[in-house]
């Protein structure tokens, strides 16, 4: 080597080599760690549960519908005379709440009776008198559901002069009964509906006053139910006397005595 010459310096191809040979690249162990860190730990999947995915869904019970009738009135004692003079019979019953609610007589029709039949014969049961038909109120129908069903009921009711009897609470579906000034059904009758009913009613007894019976409108054509309610039931009436009117209960039903 010349003395103009400068030595060349020699490449450590050595360390290099042994660096690129020290294992797998820094990076790719990182990602590796990483993945194995971060993944979310998967849920343990019991028979149970894998039973549950494949069992088919099942849809929604569909409410069966029952359509109900029934027919029911508003009996008026005094429908000749006065208005002030008036009043009305009225079944009260007590809810879920504890409230006494007033409302008109009424029940389900029965096989072989017409909706007429059925006003009158509820209207004795459930107060213990007797009334007729003179003319159609009108009907309310409304829907609930009871019992696995869904209800449509459609109830007929009239307008009805008092023959003869005594109000009675005998029946156990109901609490009282009562005699109400017909200027005060707005307030009791606890249903709008048949708050409605009320109004028509003493409208037909203004007609019965100037025109007579004759210009009261004709009954609608009734015929008789030829199969029972699906939803009919059975009174449990009270045959013991001495239940029927405890001590210092009225006689005529409409609730305790001073």
């Amino acid at each position: 080597m010349s003395d103009g010459e400068q030595p060349k310096s020699r490449r450590r191809r050595g360390r290099r080599r042994g660096r690129r040979a020290a294992g797998p690249p820094q990076g790719s162990a990182e990602r590796t760690d990483t993945a194995n860190t971060d993944a979310a730990p998967q849920p343990t999947v019991t028979p149970t549960d894998q039973a549950r995915k494949s069992r088919p869904r099942r849809p929604p019970e569909r409410l069966r519908t029952v359509h109900e009738t029934s027919a029911g009135g508003l009996v008026i004692d005094g429908i000749d005379g006065p208005k002030d003079s008036q009043v009305a019979a009225l079944i009260g019953r007590v809810d879920r709440r504890g409230r006494m609610l007033w409302s008109l007589p009424k029940g389900h029709i029965e096989m072989g009776e017409t909706a007429e039949q059925t006003a009158i014969r509820e209207v004795a049961e459930e107060t213990g008198i007797q009334g007729s038909v003179l003319a159609a109120l009108g009907s309310i129908d409304y829907w609930f559901v009871t019992e696995g069903r869904r209800v449509h009921k459609t109830v007929h009711h009239y307008l009805m002069r008092f023959l003869d009897g005594e109000l009675s609470d005998e029946d156990v579906e109901v609490t009282e009964v009562a005699w109400v000034p017909l200027k005060e059904l707005p307030s009791r009758l606890a249903y709008a509906d048949e708050r409605r009913l009320a109004e028509v009613a003493d409208e037909l007894i203004d007609k019965l006053h100037t025109d007579g019976p004759a210009a009261l409108p004709p009954l609608p054509r009734s015929a008789p139910r030829r199969r029972p309610q699906t939803h009919s039931h059975t009174r449990n009436r009270r045959r013991d006397e001495s239940s029927q009117t405890p001590p210092g209960r009225r006689t005529n039903g409409c609730g305790q005595g001073p």
